[in-house]
């Protein structure tokens, strides 16, 4: 099946937990790989297939896929991401447990979520400090405290109420990393196209 043709959807939570079992992944969340691949992107960098699996192989501690589908299911997830964070509509969404399951996991998904997205974005974002706005240092480290966020949580509705608003917040949050740090590579690129024939004139 060529990548081309592979839909642009996100894959539901539970199809990426069931390919980890299948794969023998047993301890990292589907939400930690998302968190991965949005700090990724968010950041500005972009893999190909390969180096994305190896990526995720790494992350899952797996030597590498055994199954076909399961690659074609990250590089979808992949893709999607990719698709939502530069979509006008804002329609971007995090890879989380739905809202049937219990809280405390829902809560738990969250923070290594923002634990995941941490650690692509600075591994790969290639941004130090003094290239960054004020407002992102301190949606960086917002992002940073939420994933420590506590596992316990009681089920109780204000609580539901507070977890659907940090996780907007999050969410958003993305969002306005992913527009200031892939305008910066893209006035990179722009500037680096206009010099280029200069330095290659003879002279």
């Amino acid at each position: 099946m060529p990548l081309e043709n592979i839909p642009v959807d996100l894959p539901d939570f539970e199809l990426v937990a069931n390919m980890f079992v299948e794969e023998g992944v047993r301890v990292v969340s589907p939400s930690e790989l998302h968190g991965l691949i949005s700090g990724h992107l968010a950041a500005g960098a972009r893999l190909k297939p390969e180096a994305l699996l190896q990526t995720a192989c790494e992350l899952l501690d797996i030597e590498s896929l055994s199954q076909e589908s399961s690659k074609l299911m990250i590089v979808n997830l992949y893709e999607a991401t990719a698709d939502a964070l530069a979509s006008l509509d804002l329609d971007f969404e995090m890879l989380l447990p739905d809202d049937e399951n219990e809280i405390s996991q829902r809560a738990d998904a969250l923070g290594r979520w923002c634990q995941s997205f941490l650690g692509g974005f600075g591994l790969y974002g290639k941004h130090t400090d003094a290239s960054l706005s004020t407002e992102a240092k301190e949606t960086l480290n917002d992002l940073g405290q939420i994933a420590q966020v506590s596992i316990d949580v009681e089920e109780l509705d204000e609580n539901e109420s507070d977890l659907m608003e940090v996780q907007e917040y999050v969410r958003m949050a993305v969002l306005m990393l992913f527009t200031e740090c892939n305008q910066a590579v893209e006035n990179k690129e722009k500037a680096f196209a206009q010099v280029q024939p200069e330095n290659n004139r003879l002279h």
